[in-house]
């Protein structure tokens, strides 16, 4: 039995808009891309995008799930392949600077962390909610604030805090100064810092 192509979207459409959109606000911003340089990476006709996404808007917004579904399986690996918090920690810092440095390999260390550069850019926009700019940073410090917690630590939600603005700010000079290498020596940095971290006593 035969199927008519023009009424049934071919497989994997939705995907490869999603995936277009999330290399190319990566590189050019949200501001600059626009749903036709969208359609026209992800090899889809610009009038078969309001199918799957009515504005720019929602489709950044799948991008950020993208990402948080990026987020919640490297935690999961994480959980599944360490039973100490403190393993997770060091783990979780390892693979951020991994894929930094796979990044600035394919387009450049001038990019930075597409985390922070998407949830800075969505801080900015005014119509956009606070929990969607918001949320990659979230997913984030909680889960280290546990991890911080199960380690004794009544600090933890200052000791997370820090971790991340450690990271983030050692992803912002890798972009700026066009240094690949200082995001693993940073990493290497705040592996010790972790092992630093022993039990409140």
């Amino acid at each position: 039995m035969t199927t008519d192509s023009a009424t049934v979207p071919r497989p994997g459409k939705r995907e490869r808009l999603v995936n277009a959109a999330r290399e190319l606000v990566y590189l050019k911003g949200i501001s600059g891309t626009s749903l036709a340089l969208i359609a026209d990476a992800a090899d889809v006709p610009v009038g078969n995008v309001y199918y799957y996404f009515k504005t720019k808007d929602d489709i950044v917004g799948a991008v950020v799930h993208l990402y948080e579904e990026q987020l919640r399986a490297l935690i999961a690996e994480l959980e599944r392949r360490h039973r100490s918090p403190r393993a997770r920690l060091k783990g979780f810092v390892n693979a951020l600077a991994e894929r930094a440095v796979e990044a600035a390999e394919q387009y450049g260390p001038q990019y930075g962390c597409p985390y922070g550069t998407l949830s800075t850019e969505l801080a900015k926009k005014p119509d956009v909610p606070d929990e969607l700019a918001a949320s990659l940073m979230r997913i984030q410090l909680d889960w280290a604030e546990e991890q911080f917690r199960a380690m004794g630590r009544r600090d933890a939600r200052d000791l997370a805090y820090e971790l991340l603005a450690a990271y983030q700010g050692s992803a912002v000079l890798t972009a700026t100064l066009g240094l690949a290498e200082l995001m693993t020596r940073q990493a290497r940095r705040l592996q010790r810092w972790i092992d630093d971290k022993g039990e409140d006593r």
